[in-house]
């Protein structure tokens, strides 16, 4: 259209939020005001809130159905709290929560959190955001990078969750958006949150007092992946709310993952990003990035998303890739050289094209 909005028929039906069947709830939890918010909003919900005796959490549901309609919230003891590097997305991470109520048949959270995948919610947000200040200047991505000087010291707030997909509940991303826009009200410079969603709702974020010193980075593919991206909102949902909170002031990123060579994939990524810059056509100063992240997986990862979802046609054959090593010593699974050629120069191309203003922050 016109003036960048996006048709009535672009988007699809609204998301459903997510509904936990069971909600633990420690004593520590509920010791903070922030804890007993969340459990009084899953019961206005209809979850059953289940008050433990103790803070320790124990027999967890084993079965995948039942630990993805599970929410524990909890006290982040020190050594979690901890803000760590997060290269190269940002200079540091800190979490709100751990695990994601979505069904992704690639789920990056597989070789990364033990035990069942029941989604963590950390009640003493107090705490976690105290550990932040004394890191300004200190990271080694954006504190030191003359290329991205401009956003200052960076904190990414989705290492291990979707925030925005749980935010109905822990309302832990509208407070940490006020700190960080008081922080720079306050007269603190270079400082921004980012996080990553598949998430819609954004409503509640819209009116907040941001200051421009949050980045939300909409995870988005191309046609003939979604069927990949079980339990979240559709692609073009996405658009529209990227859309609103680029028209709110917000920072925007893409974070374009993971990319798969489905077939037909190069007319595909051309058509989103082309979707993209119909979105956010006539929005002043998005201040636009884009992260490119191939599809890879360990040989742990692998195991725990075949036993999860047993009958995705996602690839994830070995003898089809090349063997990585990380720094670390670990190995992935990363796409042969000349197909990781062919991804990389169709998708810079297409972000060249169509959103010649964005900043590739990295391929990897």
């Amino acid at each position: 259209m016109p003036d960048g909005t996006l048709s009535p028929d672009a988007a699809t039906r609204p998301t459903r939020p997510w509904t936990p069947a069971r909600v633990l709830v420690t004593p520590g939890a509920l010791s903070w005001p922030h804890g007993t918010a969340m459990a009084e909003r899953a019961a206005a919900l209809g979850a059953e809130v289940v008050r433990l005796k103790a803070d320790r959490l124990s027999n967890l549901p084993d079965a995948y159905k039942d630990a993805k309609r599970t929410l524990a919230v909890v006290v982040a003891s020190p050594s979690r709290r901890r803000p760590q590097p997060i290269p190269p997305s940002a200079d540091f991470r800190f979490d709100l929560a751990e695990g994601c109520p979505a069904h992704c048949s690639y789920c990056y959270l597989a070789g990364s959190l033990a035990g069942p995948p029941i989604v963590r919610a950390y009640a003493n947000l107090p705490e976690i955001l105290a550990e932040l200040p004394p890191l300004l200047g200190q990271g080694r991505v954006t504190s030191t990078d003359a290329a991205r000087a401009a956003e200052g010291t960076t904190f990414e707030a989705s290492c291990y969750t979707d925030p925005l997909g749980i935010e109905h509940i822990t309302g832990s991303l509208a407070e940490t958006i006020r700190h960080f826009g008081a922080w720079d009200a306050a007269g603190a410079n270079g400082v921004q949150l980012r996080f990553t969603t598949k998430y819609d709702a954004v409503e509640p974020l819209l009116t907040l007092p941001h200051t421009r010193r949050t980045r939300i980075r909409f995870s988005l593919n191309a046609k003939g992946t979604e069927r990949f991206e079980g339990g979240a909102p559709r692609v073009a949902n996405r658009l529209a709310a990227m859309q609103r909170m680029a028209r709110a002031g917000y920072r925007i990123g893409l974070t374009i993952a993971p990319i798969i060579p489905v077939p037909g994939w190069e007319a595909a990524y051309d058509a989103l990003f082309a979707d993209c810059a119909a979105a956010l056509d006539g929005v002043p100063e998005p201040d636009l990035t884009v992260e490119l992240i191939t599809h890879r997986f360990t040989e742990g990862s692998k195991k725990v998303l075949d036993g999860w979802y047993p009958g995705s046609a996602l690839e994830m054959d070995p003898d089809q890739r090349s063997r990585k090593l990380t720094k670390f010593g670990s190995a992935k699974y990363v796409y042969p050289k000349a197909t990781m050629a062919d991804l990389r120069r169709a998708l810079e191309a297409s972000v060249a094209r169509h959103l010649p203003a964005a900043r590739i922050l990295y391929w990897t």
